[in-house]
């Protein structure tokens, strides 16, 4: 019951950011250009750190991320927490009841 709620809870959390920065940024902002904004530093950072030593990871899975626009990311992360929500919601089961029957 807690880990649901508390999945249901960064949820909503990251579909209020995605909705936030949808609304509030220009819609072809790209998630590489919205963390250029916040540190300009990252991109060298990230790229020495994965391109060089797994060129497979850089090229296959975080190119195509940063070039998404930037509410795609937290939006996929709030449903995915919102469906674990869910599910763990849906694995309690039926409970008996306690109530005797004549």
């Amino acid at each position: 019951m807690t880990a649901m709620r508390i999945m249901a809870v960064i949820a909503a959390a990251f579909l209020v950011a995605a909705f936030a920065v949808a609304t509030l940024l220009p819609p072809d902002l790209s998630l590489r250009e919205l963390l250029a904004m916040v540190d300009r530093t990252w991109p060298p950072r990230l790229t020495m750190a994965l391109a060089d030593p797994v060129p497979w990871v850089w090229n296959n899975l975080v190119q195509p991320v940063l070039v998404r626009p930037a509410w795609l990311l937290p939006t996929t992360i709030g449903v995915l927490c919102a469906g674990v929500a869910a599910t763990l919601a849906s694995t309690g089961g039926a409970q008996r009841s306690r109530r005797r029957r004549s």
